[in-house]
């Protein structure tokens, strides 16, 4: 990277309530960088947003500015600016008081505030909308309307804190070019915040994938799918075909019962290994010509290529080829030498299993913060919802567990709970689809082919048996930590610091 070093992050660790939210991370952002910290609900990459903006403290490690510990510095004198999911825009003035208001604070003068705030409007493509009340306006133009007014104090640094998650999926691809465009032509270090594997892919020139805490990868988006570091990576960027495998000797690895010629040399002799493939590297050949032969066990149109699973001796691969092929079809497997990536084993390897099913408690559960109002009643993303759990004392803090499994997709009007799917995959046996609610990322098994696909609203419920409530010191809290969704409610504190400084 050309750009000198704006930020160092430095054996930074963060804990809340006990749980490590990060653990020693170490992060340089650049100058004029756009940078993504992209990983899972709970890895930590809000809390380093929280970190570098002032909102939340280290207890471990220094973060620097332009050289200068900033430790100390509390928000609202950092050269930052952040943008929200939820854009804590002011209802009572119009858009354009809206933009000005840092400004007004600042005492800027009259004549430079309206110099600054119509460029703004022009770069926010909001010319003409000035005298418009916040309340008459979209999803999108107030998402724009929140970015100006970040962007027209001029910070050397904006953090965007999931600002997409809100819209529709054609109105959040339009703003991720926008978005782009706006970071090309001020200049200013954008560090972006998502989970969302394509919007990370597409906008950054960094991306920082993390996961418990811990950086996994820091690289170019094309470093990230081409070139993924562990299993964890590969899999969490697109899709991936991952299996156990051994290193037999450089050049030579075994998996699926087969030993096949690769790249990747300089591992142990028989050293047990991940083996990634992408869908796309894996060409469908005769049966009788493959090292590998199995039976298509589903086949789903994508527009330009078709994703066919393939059970080969009981493992699922995913392929993606523009040549249909039927279901229940014996075919033969062709993967190049190439198109073997070889990886040590990590921490992640035995924990996901096989990447082709949900093999992991934490996969199949949803975990959130709750609160237990009384006997049979308990609340979570700020609702009430009937339960089986007594016992508990009124208002505890509690930990809400709910099986994918548990959880049916329904119409929005009789749904317990409204979201938008982020993603529906055919996983062979049944469907993955995930839906945000507030934030949350809400994992859903069905057996059955779901009638919607991503951008759709969807309704969930659930029966009261399905919600299970745990104390805090509970196995479940040891295993999935309590902040799962600390992340989006941690944001709106922020929104309402931010208010409070901008209101004083």
């Amino acid at each position: 990277m050309e750009n000198s070093v704006l930020i160092e992050i430095r054996n930074v660790s963060k804990a809340f309530k006990g749980t490590k939210v990060l653990q020693g991370l170490n992060l340089d952002i650049h100058d004029k960088e756009f940078i993504t910290l992209l990983g899972p609900s709970g890895c930590g990459k809000t809390t380093t947003l929280r970190i570098i903006g002032g909102f939340e403290t280290p207890d471990e490690g220094t973060v620097t500015f332009e050289g200068r510990d900033v430790a100390k510095v509390p928000p609202y004198r950092r050269n930052v600016n952040t943008v929200f999911q939820k854009y804590a825009l002011f209802p009572h003035l119009n858009v354009y008081d809206n933009i000005a208001f840092g400004l007004k604070v600042s005492k800027i003068p009259k004549n430079e505030i309206k110099i600054r705030v119509e460029e703004m409007l022009r770069l926010t493509s909001l010319v003409g909308f000035e005298k418009r009340q916040i309340s008459t306006l979209s999803g999108g133009q107030q998402q724009r309307v929140a970015i100006a007014r970040a962007l027209v104090n001029q910070p050397k640094v904006l953090l965007l804190d999931e600002p997409l998650g809100a819209l529709d999926l054609k109105l959040r691809k339009d703003m991720q070019n926008e978005l782009k465009r706006m970071q090309k032509l001020t200049g200013i270090t954008f560090i972006y915040v998502t989970h969302d594997q394509e919007e990370a892919l597409s906008m950054s020139d960094t991306v920082v994938v993390m996961a418990d805490g811990k950086i996994q990868q820091i690289g170019s988006p094309e470093d990230i799918y081409n070139e993924p570091t562990n299993a964890f990576v590969a899999d969490f960027i697109g899709e991936s075909n991952i299996l156990d495998g051994v290193m037999i000797k450089d050049y030579k690895a075994k998996f699926a019962g087969v030993v096949f010629d690769c790249v990747d040399k300089g591992f142990e002799p028989n050293e047990n290994v991940d083996i990634v493939i992408r869908p796309e590297d894996v060409d469908v050949i005769p049966a009788e010509r493959a090292k590998l032969v199995g039976t298509v066990t589903s086949v789903t149109f994508k527009g330009d290529y078709y994703e066919i699973i393939v059970d080969v001796a009981g493992f699922k691969w995913m392929l993606e080829t523009s040549d249909f092929v039927g279901v229940d079809s014996q075919i033969g497997l062709q993967i190049d030498p190439d198109a073997i990536h070889v990886m040590k084993k990590s921490e992640y390897s035995g924990r996901f299993g096989d990447y082709s099913t949900f093999s992991d408690e934490a996969e199949e559960t949803n975990t959130l913060d709750g609160r237990m109002i009384e006997d049979y009643k308990v609340s979570f993303l700020d609702r009430e919802f009937e339960c089986e759990a007594e016992g508990f004392d009124p208002n505890e803090q509690v930990e809400i567990v709910i099986q994918s499994d548990e959880i049916d997709l329904v119409p929005v009007e009789e749904g317990m709970l409204t979201g938008t799917a982020t993603s529906v995959v055919n996983k062979g046996d049944y469907f993955e689809i995930q839906v945000d609610v507030d934030g949350f990322e809400w994992k859903i098994k069905s057996s059955d082919e779901p009638e919607i696909q991503t951008g759709d609203t969807v309704g969930l419920s659930f029966e009261s048996k399905a919600i299970h409530v745990m104390k805090k010191d509970d196995d479940f809290s040891i295993l999935f930590g309590d902040h799962n969704q600390t992340e989006d409610s941690q944001s709106e504190q922020v929104a309402a610091e931010e208010t409070g400084h901008e209101e004083s």
